[in-house]
This record gives structure tokens, sequence and C-alpha cells, in this order.
């Protein structure tokens, strides 16, 4: 038996993932947990083969989740499933020791076949995201230009970036006026959106 740990923090998909892959005779759920901490307590008490961690939840998202159990329990295999994958998520999630990305969206019998790929050592990637990935226009920005970038969501002051970041008002406009040019936008909330979109904040 392959022995299952599975994470999301919406319940009705926790129930019907453990009620789809408790039909498999060789798969068994033996934990479910609602968020990042709780996934991670989770693995280190029941000790799963595979992991299947949500992408997006409380307290430590399925990144951080992927890579706190390569440390505390390297034996278990962590497959990355997500709503809306994007490039720089599936690039993520695999230099995070991530063995598996896979869409929620994808056919019933999928994510069975993905775990018991993983479990083997195994790799697998959902192959539209795997070409999207390959496609992708590489990040334009620099990390400080992202930074600067991510904390102005919300129409955050300058004066605060500024504080946040530990740089002077003038420098912070400076990036945000980078990052503008850079992404072809008209202003800050556009460029956050742009760079939102494709995955890069």
């Amino acid at each position: 038996m392959i022995r299952v740990l599975l994470a999301d923090d919406e319940e009705l998909i926790r129930d019907a993932l453990a009620a789809l892959l408790g039909l498999e005779p060789d798969l068994e759920v033996v934990a479910r947990a609602g968020d990042g901490r709780a996934a991670v307590e989770a693995a280190r008490a029941h000790r799963p083969d595979v992991a299947v961690v949500d992408l997006q939840m409380p307290l430590l998202d399925g990144l951080e989740v992927t890579e706190e159990l390569a440390r505390v329990l390297p034996s278990c295999a962590v497959v990355i499933l997500t709503g809306r994958g994007r490039p720089p998520h599936l690039q993520q999630a695999l230099h995070a020791g991530a063995k598996g990305f896979l869409p929620k969206g994808s056919p019933g019998g999928t994510l069975a076949d993905v775990i018991r790929r993983v479990h083997a050592g195994s790799r697998w990637v959902d192959p539209a995201l795997a070409a999207d990935a390959l496609a992708a226009p590489p990040c334009p920005l620099t990390q400080r230009e992202l930074e600067v970038l991510r904390l102005s969501e919300f129409g955050t002051p300058v004066a605060e970036i500024a504080t946040r970041t530990s740089l002077s008002a003038g420098t912070v406009r400076n990036h945000l006026s980078a990052a503008v040019a850079k992404l072809g936008v008209a202003g800050r909330a556009e460029a956050f959106s742009v760079a939102h979109e494709h995955g890069w904040l």
C-alpha cells in the first residue's frame, strides 16, 4: 500500500480526493490537513509515502510545505495540486523538491497514476503546464524591483515601502518606474497586475 497525505484548505476537495483515492486498491489516505503547518505535523506523525499538497494554503503554502518535508521527511514524495498553475510556480515547485505538479482540473484517474509514479521515483508534470513553462517569457524585473512592486499592492504609499525595505523613497520610486517601463504599462497598479498574472510575484 502507498500511504498518502492530503493537504488542502478546502474540506470539500480533501473529502473528494480521499474518496477518489479510496477506490484504488493500492492507495491508502492516512492523514488529511487543512493548512500547511498541519500538513507538516501530519507528515511527521503518519510518515506517508506521498503527500498531495495544494499550492495555496494558509500558514505555509505548498512550496513551503514541500521544502519542509524535504528536510524532515525526505522519503516522502510531494505532488503539488494547483487551481491556476503558472510557469514560475512549476519552476519553483520543482526547485523546492516536488516530484509532481498537477492541475486540479485533471481527469480523476490521473492523480492516482501520478502518486504511483512519484512513489516509484519518477517525476510527473502536466504536459500543458510544461509546454507553457518552456514558452513563458523570462521575468524582466530584478529581485529588488519585484520586492518593491509586491509591496505596492493596494496602493501602499512610497514612504511605507521605503521603510519596509530600508530604502530611500527616491530609490523606491526609481524601482517602481523601472518596473513600469520594463513591462510597458501605464502605472504601478498595472505593473503589479501583469507581474502577478505571469506568476512573478
